[in-house]
């Protein structure tokens, strides 16, 4: 059997002074799942604000992975499946 879908994502970034903000919102046609994620400037670094952006966004991933996984496991118990932790699903 082949299977094609088509996910949106869509990434939304804050920057207020030294601290950015990030949702990342996944919709699977199914499911919808946010991600969220920060980053705080030190107040001796250089203002850039790419890393912010950079680091708030890859935990607002790291955010919605987890609950992906959470959802997928949810989803095959309910289908009868045995689940598979591991410990990367906590």
């Amino acid at each position: 059997m082949s299977h094609t879908s088509d996910w949106q994502a869509n990434v939304h970034l804050v920057e207020k002074g030294r601290t950015t903000r990030v949702s990342v919102d996944l919709d699977t046609g199914s499911t919808h799942i946010t991600g969220h994620g920060m980053a705080r400037r030190n107040p001796t670094d250089n203002d850039v604000p790419a890393i912010g952006d950079e680091l708030a966004t890859a935990r607002a991933l790291e955010s919605l992975a987890q609950q992906l996984k959470r959802t997928a496991y949810q989803d095959m118990t309910a289908a009868g499946n045995r689940e598979q932790q591991t410990a990367d699903t906590m």
